[in-house]
Formats: structure tokens, C-alpha cells, sequence
């Protein structure tokens, strides 16, 4: 009971566990299972060999102590039935006697009274000599009587009871043996599964032994890993330009863009106080830097770069603290763990780089394993259909036609769904290997790009979490603000309904409330923000994680 308690029904292999510690718990409760199923053999055992052994035997034991009891009973009562007829003899024999006396009495009275007749005399002495043989007879009767019930006695007393009480000693002794056999069964239906039992604890011991815990670290690390790179260092900014600078230079430096400055405090927004792993994060030293702070800054040379500042590494660590929790119960550990993002995308662009690139690999792996059996059933078909058109009393060769077009269909529909995820692989792999280049010559340019991964990258799990700006156009500050000038407004390709309330405080963003139905005008290209419109004009982009879409299927793609 406590296996199948324990056991979980897992109905998809994405759901075994991954765990060393978890896979040696499985592996503990098998063993378990086992060692349960012999503790029943036992059981069977004991309730066929020992404990219905004994109610069997106890009963046949109980008709044989009746039978010999009542053979006893039938020995003292043929021996009383003796002693009653000796009794009743000796009692005649004494009431004759009596009798026999009395004649004699009264024979001796007459025979000496002088006055009484000769008849008389005669008459008494034939009634003497009458009881007298009958007394003769009664003590005759009363001897055979009584050397019966004495030798009746003598056998009972020494050869039927002690024959009696022996039958019953046997029988006790042959039960005391039987009761050791059982005994003896009972230890040795134990002593079988000593084996089996020693495999299973040895068994449970291997599996404890197989725990490996840098194993399970390192499957925590490929599971959680994003592939962001930590931010890099803060760029000198030289504020005494204008100390130096004389009235006479001609040169004019581009004037610093105030209006992309955002305010950071407002800019900071939730993330400000927001804690990772180790505590709050430290501040730093200089003005904080927003995910969509886009500004310029201005080199000794009077050269001016664009500084992006996003902090994936404390987005990442205050994500697993305060996030929504990944690990619930031990349950989702067993399974893996998971992580749960907002509304999963086609192309994965919802998860990091690392995690968008494994998912789009095994994508991609299982379409190849797909068309491949596509493939195999197409060779199947035209083999069959050959077949058919040698020898036609088989079949109808036009009767395979329709599912060898099918088949086709979905070779050429699962090589463009191969084709399409090789290029979101392709894309994420040059992306990536674009950050490493561009890592290894911020030491040089110090051109750092702190952000998380912009569009791949973009995810979030919760409304706390977003803290990101809309995408932003590098060449020319302006250009943003102008496509919003636009004279005709874009057509709508779809609804949506927002899940969580978005305060949309950075430039280009458009605050929403929660439940509040915005119109689609241009969908999530893979950065994480979609652009919404309402119903009274004003449009602006809002991230796609917070938002439930619906788009038209007329204007889907447009």
C-alpha cells in the first residue's frame, strides 16, 4: 500500500525524474515493493502450511479425544452396570437369609410346642427346607455376581482405561509433533526468502549509493541556465568636458540627448527593491540604469555609443527568489523542474537563449523522427502500390493514391516546420555568438549591453518581474516617436485582454489595467512586447507575457 501510495502514475516520459536522489527513491520503493511481495509469500505460506495445517489437524484431534473419551464413558458404565447386578444378588442372597431364618425360627417354636400338630410341624419344616435352598441359590448367584464385577473391575481399572488413557497420549504426543512441524515450516518459509530480501536491501543500498549530487547540480544548471551574460563594467563618463572647454574651440559635439534620459526613479520602478538569491542587490555607485534607458554618452574623443543597461544575472537570480516558486511540492521535483513562463510562443522566444536553443533542438529532433517515419510509410506505399500494379487480383493500385498523398502532404509539411525551426535555431546560435564577440571587445570599446536577450532572450514569469522597456530603434531617436505620427493608423489583426496590470511609465509603452481588451496592430516579433491600440486611438506597446491574444484568422500573418 505504502508503494502504491508513493509510486507516481506517470503517463509521458517528460514526467520521469531526472534526479539521482529522485531515481534512487523509485529505485528504493521497487525494492520495496519486492520485499513486500515476499513478506506475502510468508504469509501465504504461514496461512496454508502452519495456520491451516493446525485447524485441520486440531480438528481431526478433536473427533479422535471424542471418540476415546466416549469409549471410557462406555467402560465405567458396562462396569457399574456390574456392580449393580453383583449388588442386587448379594441383596436377594441377604433378604433369602433373612427368610431362610425365620423358618427356622418359627420350624424350632412349633417343634417344641406340645400343643401344636404334626401338620403344623411338618408344613414348617418344608416352608424351612424351601427357603433355605432358595438362600443356597441366591448365595450360588451372589458369588458368580461378584467374582464377574470383580474380574469386569480388574479389567477395567487395568486393561481398558490404561488402554484408553495411552490412545490419548499418543494422540497428544503425535499433536506436540505436529506443532513442531509447523514451527519448523513457519521458520523455514522465512528462511526462503532470506535470499530474495538480501537482494532487495542490497538493492537499496546500491540505489542509495547511486545518489550522485553533482549530477542533480548540474541538471539544475542546464535547466536554469540562460545564456545571458553578466553585466559589464560602467563606462567612464567625463563631466568636466565643459571645464576644459574654451570659447575659441570650433569644435561642436553633439549635444547630449536629454529628452531619451529617462528618470530613474521612475524608470527603476519594482526592480529597485527587488531582492535576489543573496539578499537585496547591492546599489550602485552611479545613477541606476534601466532596462530602457537608451541615452548617449560621450567620450574623451567627443565620440558618442549607445549604453543599454539590463541586469540578466540579477533578473535571473531575483527571478528563482521571489518569482513565482518553481518547486512547489516534491512532486514537480521528482518530475524535473519545470520552468513556467508566461504563454508559451511557437518559436520559444518567451524563454532565454540557452533554453530557447535546447527546446528548438529537440523540436527539431522530434520532427526529423516524424519525417522519417513519413518517409518510411511513403516507401511502404509505392512498394505496396507496385505490388498492386503487378498482380491486380492483390488490389487496386488507385486506392493507395489518397494516402500516398497524405503522406506526402505531411513530408512537405514537416519539412517546412524543420526548415522554419533550423532558422530560429540558426538565428539564437548567431546571437549568441554574437554576444561572446561583442564580450570579448567590451574590455576594449567598453561597449556593454546589459540587457536580457533582446528579442530571443525577452520572458517573464510575472507581473513583478517586467521590467523591461519597449524595443528601441538605434539609429535615430526620433524614429519611434514617428511611427506613432503616422497618418494612417495601422488595421487591427487581432484582440487581446490584459492579465496583469501594466503602469506602462517608459516612452512607447502603453498602460493597461487588468481585464482592460486592447486592440491588436502588430504582433510579438520575438522581443516580448506587442503593439496594442485602444478603442479611443492611442497606441503603444505592452509586454506580450501580460496580455492573452486573439488574433484573426483572416489577418493573421498580414
Amino acid at each position: 500500500n505504502l508503494v502504491k501510495k508513493y509510486c507516481p502514475k506517470r503517463s509521458s516520459k517528460d514526467e520521469e525524474p531526472r534526479f539521482t536522489s529522485c531515481i534512487a527513491f523509485f529505485n528504493i520503493l521497487n525494492e520495496l515493493n519486492d520485499y513486500a511481495g515476499q513478506r506475502e509469500v510468508v504469509a501465504e505460506e504461514m496461512g496454508h502450511r502452519v495456520y491451516g495445517e493446525l485447524m485441520r489437524y486440531s480438528h481431526d484431534l478433536k473427533t479422535e479425544r471424542k471418540m476415546h473419551l466416549q469409549e471410557g464413558r462406555k467402560a465405567q458404565q458396562y462396569l457399574d452396570m456390574c456392580w449393580k447386578q453383583m449388588d442386587n444378588s448379594k441383596k436377594k442372597f441377604e433378604r433369602e437369609c433373612r427368610e431362610a431364618e425365620k423358618a427356622q425360627q418359627s420350624y424350632e417354636r412349633l417343634d417344641n410346642d406340645t400343643n401344636a400338630t404334626k401338620a403344623d410341624v411338618e408344613k414348617a419344616k418344608q416352608q424351612l427346607n424351601l427357603r433355605t435352598h432358595m438362600a443356597d441359590e441366591n448365595k450360588n448367584e451372589y458369588a458368580a455376581q461378584l467374582q464377574n464385577f470383580n474380574g469386569e473391575q480388574h479389567k477395567h481399572y487395568y486393561i481398558v482405561i490404561p488402554q484408553i488413557y495411552k490412545q490419548l497420549q499418543e494422540m497428544d504426543e503425535r499433536r506436540t509433533i505436529k506443532l513442531s512441524e509447523c514451527y519448523k515450516g513457519f521458520a523455514d518459509s522465512e528462511r526462503k526468502v532470506i535470499p530474495i530480501i538480501s537482494k532487495c536491501l542490497e538493492g537499496m543500498i546500491l540505489a542509495a549509493k547511486s545518489v550522485d549530487e553533482h549530477r542533480d547540480s548540474q541538471l539544475v544548471i542546464d535547466c536554469f541556465k540562460s545564456g545571458f551574460e553578466p553585466p559589464g563594467d560602467f563606462p567612464f563618463e567625463d563631466y568636466s568636458q565643459n571645464i576644459y572647454r574654451t570659447i575659441s574651440d570650433g569644435t561642436i559635439s553633439t549635444p547630449k540627448q536629454e529628452g531619451m534620459r529617462i528618470d530613474s526613479k521612475t524608470t527603476v520602478g519594482k526592480a529597485k527593491g527587488k531582492l535576489w538569491l543573496f539578499g537585496k542587490k547591492p546599489k550602485p555607485q552611479s545613477p541606476p540604469l534601466t532596462p530602457t534607458s537608451l541615452y548617449t554618452s560621450s567620450t574623451p574623443n567627443g565620440s558618442q555609443y549607445p549604453i543599454f543597461s539590463i541586469e540578466p544575472v540579477h533578473y535571473c537570480m531575483s527571478d528563482i527568489k521571489t518569482g513565482k516558486p518553481r518547486i512547489p511540492s516534491f512532486r514537480s521535483l521528482k518530475r524535473g523542474w519545470s520552468v513556467k513562463t508566461g504563454p508559451a510562443l511557437e518559436d520559444f522566444s518567451h524563454l532565454p537563449p540557452e533554453q530557447r536553443r535546447k527546446k528548438l533542438q529537440q523540436r527539431i529532433d522530434e520532427l526529423n523522427r516524424e519525417l522519417q517515419k513519413e518517409t518510411d510509410q511513403k516507401d511502404a506505399l509505392i512498394k505496396m502500390r507496385d505490388v498492386y500494379e503487378k498482380n491486380p487480383q492483390m488490389g487496386d493500385p488507385s486506392s493507395l493514391q489518397p494516402k500516398l498523398a497524405e503522406t506526402m502532404s505531411n513530408m512537405d509539411r514537416l519539412r517546412m516546420e524543420i526548415h522554419k525551426n533550423e532558422a530560429w535555431l540558426s538565428e539564437v546560435e548567431g546571437k549568441v555568438a554574437a554576444r561572446t564577440d561583442r564580450r570579448h571587445s567590451s574590455d576594449i570599446n567598453h561597449l556593454v549591453t546589459q540587457g536580457r536577450e533582446s528579442p530571443e532572450g525577452s520572458y517573464t514569469d510575472d507581473a513583478n518581474q517586467e521590467v523591461r522597456g519597449p524595443p528601441q530603434q538605434h539609429a535615430h531617436p526620433n524614429e519611434f516617436d514617428d511611427e506613432f505620427e503616422d497618418d494612417d493608423p495601422l488595421p487591427a489583426i487581432g484582440h487581446c485582454k490584459a492579465i496583469y496590470p501594466f503602469d506602462g511609465h517608459n516612452e512607447g509603452t502603453l498602460a493597461m489595467k487588468e481585464g482592460e481588451i486592447l486592440y491588436i496592430i502588430e504582433e510579438d516579433k520575438g522581443d516580448g512586447w506587442t503593439r496594442a491600440r485602444r478603442q479611443n486611438g492611442e497606441e503603444g506597446y505592452v509586454p506580450t507575457s501580460y496580455i492573452d491574444v486573439t488574433l484573426e484568422k483572416n489577418s493573421k500573418g498580414s
